[in-house]
């Protein structure tokens, strides 16, 4: 019996099936890759929204009328407990990098910071207010520039509009 035929067919059934299994797993690896990438977009996505929101709502709170000191602290920790930003940041600590959950977690504080000032009577467009929120817009700038580098679409070079600030008034540009 001639063994050449069946060893031929035997070593190229084995490279068949390797090269199969080293496809399929650079596959998966690609799959895999583009999973963790598209699970951090839609954290990062959450969590800015959830930080624009909860920063524009608890200047709507300052700037509302409360029926006493008391209610209006009342309302800006129960809008700050229940934006959703706890949640949001929770999902930061267990899938972000580190640097970006440093950055986040700056971001989470200082919107702290301004709905402690708020409570503690600090008037909306004050001295103290205004560098609370410049202090804020860094923090974000940092975060979601670091968001941009983790996600690989770099950092943006063009805006296409004004850039203002939370009050709505024209910003520094190093600001954001």
């Amino acid at each position: 019996m001639d063994w050449l035929p069946l060893l031929s067919t035997l070593t190229g059934a084995a490279i068949g099936i390797v090269a199969t299994l080293i496809a399929d797993r650079n596959r998966w690896k690609h799959e895999d890759v583009k999973e963790a990438l598209r699970l951090r977009l839609d954290i990062y996505t959450q969590y800015t929204t959830t930080v624009k929101v909860l920063g524009e709502t608890l200047r709507a709170l300052a700037e509302r009328e409360h029926a006493s000191d008391d209610e209006r602290a009342r309302a800006l920790r129960e809008a700050f407990r229940d934006s959703g930003i706890a949640t949001a940041s929770e999902r930061m600590w267990l899938i972000a990098p580190q640097p970006v959950v440093r950055a986040s977690n700056a971001v989470f504080h200082c919107l702290r910071r301004i709905c402690d000032g708020y409570v503690g009577g600090t008037a909306v467009k004050s001295p103290e207010d205004r560098a609370r929120w410049e202090e804020r817009g860094k923090a974000a700038a940092r975060m979601r520039a670091l968001m941009r580098e983790d996600l690989g679409v770099g950092p943006l070079t063009e805006r296409y509009g004004p850039l203002l600030d939370d009050y709505g008034d024209p910003a520094r540009s190093d600001t954001y």
